[in-house]
């Protein structure tokens, strides 16, 4: 079995999870408007309606880590398939906004068992020294799903008048996504599990077998050394007994702050900031919000070619920077009323900057950070956290963009862009000061960085 071709072949069946993750939560940009006419809805509702998966993300994200170590990565997967195809099935089906509702959840549960199962899934196939590009693969499917949504969407806007997309159009929209989930679920049945879950199910054969072939050509006997050892304490104990509570808040503390730098204010509502940026009709900012998704995919390519090279901090940190000083841009030119075409760019700019940083890199420190015998555990709870964040900008963005609200005519437009802008800044801070480089090495060795670090500072209360 040729390595390159095994771990290429998983990760780019296993990454159809993402792929689906990005089609499913930027599907429903093309239809904000629809929605909002076909079931009268107020900018509340309609901030509900938008945000009304990320519930199931929510749900989705707890679940992760029971269902993943129980039925397996493989089998968390094949359940998120499913629920992807009945979401898309019943969202293009209501006459009712709850029955909408319902549905879209649904959909946002199978998002969030595949945005956490999937990057892990690659983590623990991967090499070492490719790692972080393969993870970072997930992320580029993400938003290739976005951006096919994008042309689908604007496809489908084409084929009739404003009336017919406001009527039945924007079924149409949902619809699609029958596709790529009914291949995602046929493709599962192909692949086999994870060597470290078969490891912690004693299914040790299995497991080394599979290790050899994902690492042919190189001796895994030390790797396989580290798996065993890291998985001989057999007891369950909680992750703070476990002495891995710092790392679970590292984890946390960067799944929010990707969220609350405002990323999806964009990849949600972009249709609708980018029409209040011009006069441009919506077929026109259905347009550019495609040049948003093939900006933000150029750029997601450049961080895998990356990630391994330069590191995790370097991008991270550079990314969050130009992510924060576009944002004040695009505030302050709210403030000052000058909004105007211009602010494509610094949209595109924070786009450019989000793909080459918090994107795509905050989901390989996320695969790769926490140990083998809580990591299921852990990284669902980062994910739930994630999914809350996301959640509460998806649904607070409307609000303060309602030209009815105090905030809005206090700031005329321009606070949400500022608060954003400053979470960027702290990213910075955040990252200088508590995450540390994870480049090239295997996930036993980070495990026993952690191990050490936590036994230093142990050290350290105990001497004071």
């Amino acid at each position: 079995m040729n390595t390159k071709v095994s771990v290429m072949q998983l990760t780019s069946v296993v990454a159809l999870g993402g792929l689906l993750f990005g089609y499913d939560t930027a599907v429903i940009s093309g239809a904000t408007d629809a929605l909002q006419n076909y079931f009268q809805l107020t900018s509340t509702e309609l901030g509900f309606a938008a945000s009304s998966a990320l519930i199931g993300c929510v749900v989705g994200a707890i679940l992760s880590g029971v269902t993943s170590s129980r039925w397996g990565r493989r089998g968390a997967l094949i359940l998120a398939a499913i629920l992807f195809l009945i979401s898309a099935i019943g969202s293009a089906i209501p006459d009712d906004y709850w029955t909408f509702v319902i549905y879209r959840i649904i959909g946002g549960i199978g998002v969030g068992l595949a945005s956490m199962v999937s990057p892990m899934y690659i983590a623990e196939v991967s090499p070492p020294d490719r790692r972080g590009g393969l993870v970072a693969c997930n992320q580029f499917a993400i938003i290739f799903g976005m951006l096919v949504v994008y042309f689908v969407n604007y496809g489908i806007a084409l084929l009739g008048t404003e009336t017919w997309l406001y009527n039945t159009g924007w079924r149409y929209m949902f619809a699609s996504e029958t596709i790529p989930a009914g291949f995602f679920l046929i493709f599962l049945y192909f692949i086999p599990e994870t060597p470290r879950w078969l490891a912690m199910k004693g299914r040790d054969n299995e497991a080394h077998y599979l290790l050899k072939a994902l690492n042919s050509g190189r001796n895994i006997d030390s790797q396989w050394k580290d798996i065993k050892d890291s998985l001989k304490d057999k007891s369950r104990v909680s992750i703070a007994a476990s002495g891995f509570m710092g790392v679970l808040v590292i984890g946390i503390m960067l799944s929010v702050l990707q969220q609350v730098t405002g990323i999806n204010v964009f990849l949600y509502y972009a249709p609708t900031i980018l029409k209040g940026f011009s006069s441009s009709s919506i077929d026109i900012a259905l347009l550019q919000t495609i040049l948003v998704g093939a900006v933000n995919l150029t750029f997601t390519v450049i961080a895998i070619i990356t990630v391994d090279k330069f590191g995790r901090r370097p991008l991270m940190m550079i990314g969050a920077t130009l992510m924060a000083l576009s944002m004040f841009a695009i505030g302050t030119a709210a403030y000052m009323n000058a909004i105007g075409g211009y602010l494509l760019i610094f949209v595109l700019l924070y786009i450019a900057a989000f793909a080459l940083s918090l994107g795509p890199v905050v989901w390989v420190l996320l695969s790769e950070i926490f140990p083998n015998k809580i990591r299921s555990k852990a990284l669902s709870i980062a994910v739930f956290a994630q999914w809350i964040a996301n959640f509460a900008v998806s649904q607070t963005f409307p609000m303060m963009n309602d030209h009815d609200s105090m905030i809005y005519q206090s700031f005329n437009g321009g606070f949400p862009f500022w608060f954003y802008g400053a979470m960027g800044v702290f990213t910075v801070f955040f990252i200088y000061r508590w995450v540390p480089e994870t480049k090239g090495r295997s996930l036993e060795e980070l495990e026993q960085l952690w191990d050490k670090q936590h036994h230093q500072s142990s050290d350290v209360v105990a001497h004071h």
